[in-house]
């Protein structure tokens, strides 16, 4: 009998048709996919590199008042802020009398006093002794020479009789000396046991007046009080001669060369103020960070380019905070790589590049680099596309492709 094929019922047909999905469903699932990524071209552009750091306005020229002597200062009557001009009284000095005598001092000038007094009454008759004496040999000068003159006595008989003389004289002058330093040593030890004024003569008022033209940037001491020779009163100073100081560590301080641009930002107004560097300072000092750690500081003079392009500037005054960005290198039209695209392999640096939808691991030699670009010196050519932030996903020849912006 002639061979018929089974007929297929509908079941055959649901079996097959499930177990087709089944299959894609799971070459589907162990299938690699492509990993979304960012990418960046690389392409031809401006870096700058700048170092920045913290800087704070001072003053160019800061003149520092102070006690001449001790004594009381009166009340200071200008203000911080106020304008003084040079030669204008900005202190009064009382100078200092002196001080109340304990009981144990009071008795060592006491006996001080006695001492010295004692001393010049010694010294007196020791004044009065020598003129006794320079009297007696004033005699025996004149007896000499009139027996000379007579032919009784010799030459050598006058000679000696002269000598005495100018002898008794010396000696007179030296006692006459040393009553004169009595007298004083007593005067001085009569002082000390001198009680102090209750008033002041006006003679004995110092007016203490300002050096130059200017503010009055900081006052010391505002109150009445008592202050030693030296202690400082205040501080005056043209507020309109800003510069900048920033302390730099020193290997970045090394990179700044004298007339470097600097761009000056967080200052209080809203566009950035331009500036120039002055001067690197030779000295550097130690400084401790807030984290504890020690560091080695050097001092970055900045003068101001721009100040009349914000009327805000004039509002600036001493010791006003601000940060500082100082150009150390500059490249017009250099071929650069975003340094969000950079990782490290080994002591180099490498980078994803985009070939075919396949990541590739591209070794690459960079050059100087600011905050978003680096300078490509090899490994990369101007069109290529890198990756952006890598993640550990990312391996060599992993199939990518390019995330989709929002906007797309």
């Amino acid at each position: 009998m002639p061979f018929r094929l089974p007929q297929l019922v509908f079941r055959h047909y649901l079996w097959a048709g499930a177990a087709i999905i089944l299959a894609l469903l799971l070459v589907s699932a162990f299938m690699p996919r492509a990993l979304e990524v960012q990418l960046s071209d690389i392409s031809r552009g401006e870096i700058n590199v700048e170092v920045r750091e913290e800087g704070r306005t001072r003053v160019r020229d800061i003149y520092l008042v102070s006690a001449p002597q001790a004594g009381r200062l009166l009340r200071i009557g200008n203000p911080v802020g106020e304008t003084v001009q040079a030669g204008a009284v900005v202190a009064v000095l009382l100078p200092g009398e002196a001080a109340l005598l304990d009981p144990r001092s009071r008795s060592e000038a006491e006996a001080a006093l006695r001492a010295s007094t004692a001393a010049y009454s010694a010294a007196e008759a020791g004044l009065a002794e020598a003129e006794a004496a320079l009297d007696l040999a004033r005699r025996e000068a004149e007896r000499a020479e009139t027996l000379f003159a007579r032919g009784i006595s010799s030459q050598a008989a006058l000679d000696r009789a002269r000598a005495e003389l100018e002898a008794s004289q010396t000696r007179r002058n030296a006692a006459a000396a040393g009553v004169t330093r009595a007298a004083a040593e007593r005067s001085g030890a009569a002082l000390r046991l001198t009680p102090p004024r209750n008033g002041q003569r006006a003679a004995d008022v110092i007016d203490i007046r300002a050096p130059v033209t200017g503010r009055v940037l900081r006052v010391m001491q505002e109150s009445e009080a008592v202050i030693a020779a030296g202690a400082p009163i205040l501080e005056i100073g043209d507020p309109a001669s800003l510069e900048i100081v920033a302390e730099y560590l020193s290997d970045d301080a090394v990179r700044i060369a004298p007339g470097a641009p600097v761009r000056i930002e967080a200052w209080g107004g809203e566009a950035p103020l331009e500036g120039r560097v002055r001067m690197v300072e030779p000295f550097g000092f130690r400084k401790v960070s807030a984290l504890g750690i020690e560091e080695q500081r050097v001092n970055v003079i900045i003068d101001f380019s721009n100040t009349d392009a914000d009327p805000q500037v004039q509002r600036l005054g001493h010791g006003y905070r601000m940060e500082v960005f100082a150009l150390v290198w500059s490249g017009r039209d250099e071929q650069r790589v975003p340094v969000a695209a950079l990782v490290r392999q080994g002591s180099g640096w490498a980078v994803f590049r985009e070939e075919n939808g396949k990541a590739v691991l591209t070794p690459v030699a960079i050059g100087p680099q600011d905050t978003r670009y680096a300078v490509v010196a090899s490994g990369l050519s101007e069109g290529d596309r890198v990756i952006l932030y890598p993640s550990r996903d990312i391996e060599p020849s992993k199939s990518i492709r390019a995330r989709k912006s929002q906007s797309e």
